[in-house]
């Protein structure tokens, strides 16, 4: 192999140009891919739909690595699956699969050797078999109950050996089956919600009701009580709190009174004494229902620059309060970036 020093490098043109022949390349076998779809591809999509246990992915090296990922994709977007190596499953790991469970293959050349191994005997435990190959005729092939061709492409590899536009090809061929199963299956934000709890995308999923403060943690005045209430419901809370929602005999929400009002209330010389909650109190405040996305309420309290905000259930009874440093704590972002 060749060593170039820190001044002899290639022009900037010629490795742009050797990286835009590897994507032209994976492109090309995508897209010869999508030309491929036809009934093994229908057949293969019932038998995941009707699976009802759990989908195994197998596979050997850089196809084993791409099954994990078709994997995970199917665990996340409805479908429960597990990851089964084939060396590990010859040797005591075929325990954990079930005759309902169904097997997805991964083998470029159809022949591989541990895949030719393992798929009979799960296919004497009675699972159903799809495999995703370069080469549908090939032993694997004719073991299989539906066959997805991603053809017999070239690698983009220079040697034409590295597995490169066939695995970049079976990728793909394992995306468009997960995601039909899950756009078939009706798998809406909620589902999808359920298994995403973490991070970015978790939030953007969350409903009001999961970080809103409740009890004690949500002050709350009588509309007909004293002004002076006010104190009582804040020392109350266990939480710091910077706001007492205040409701009718009906639990309504009809206003909310807040430290930023006290405090101009002080600067005038007023005092609360003497006067009743709704002399003071903010009344119709923005609310926000408690089965809405987090994102309305950011939207409501960016729009109105709101510490606060009251939650409502269908009746508009309060329920709660969204309390804008708990946004902050979980990782949202409260302030308007425009």
């Amino acid at each position: 192999m060749k060593k170039r020093s820190g001044t002899d490098q290639p022009p900037a043109e010629t490795v742009l140009e050797m990286g835009r022949e590897v994507l032209a390349r994976e492109c090309a076998a995508i897209a010869a891919a999508q030309h491929r779809l036809g009934e093994g591809f229908v057949a293969a999509v019932r038998i995941v739909l009707a699976c009802p246990q759990r989908v195994a992915l197998t596979g050997m090296g850089k196809a084993g690595q791409v099954g994990f990922k078709i994997q995970s994709t199917l665990s996340s977007t409805g479908t429960p699956a597990y990851f089964l190596h084939p060396v590990e499953a010859l040797h005591g790991d075929l325990g954990m699969v079930h005759r309902q469970d169904v097997l997805i293959a991964l083998s470029n050349s159809g022949i591989t050797q541990e895949m030719v191994e393992l798929l009979p005997v799960v296919k004497r435990i009675g699972c159903p078999i799809v495999l995703i190959t370069g080469r549908p005729n090939s032993r694997c092939g004719e073991l299989a109950d539906a066959v997805l061709d991603v053809g017999d492409t070239p690698e983009a590899c220079p040697l034409g050996l590295a597995p490169s536009s066939s695995t970049t090809a079976m990728l793909a061929m394992g995306d468009a089956l997960a995601l039909t199963v899950m756009k078939l299956k009706d798998i809406r934000p909620p589902q999808y919600a359920a298994v995403h709890p973490g991070g970015a995308l978790g939030r953007s999923l969350m409903k009001v009701h999961e970080v809103m403060r409740t009890g004690a943690d949500c002050p709350t005045m009588s509309v007909d009580g004293p002004a002076e209430d006010y104190f009582e419901a804040i020392a109350g809370a266990p939480s710091r709190a910077g706001a007492a929602a205040v409701v009718d005999e009906a639990d309504k929400l009809v206003g909310i009174f807040t430290h930023g009002d006290l405090f101009r209330l002080n600067r005038r010389g007023e005092l609360l004494r003497g006067q009743r909650v709704a002399e003071i109190m903010t009344a119709d405040p923005k609310w926000v229902k408690k089965d809405e996305l987090v994102a309305a309420a950011i939207r409501l309290i960016q729009a109105h620059g709101l510490d606060e905000l009251p939650v409502v259930d269908g009746q508009e009874r309060l329920v709660g309060m969204v309390d804008v440093q708990d946004l902050i704590q979980r990782g949202f972002s409260v302030f308007d970036d425009n």
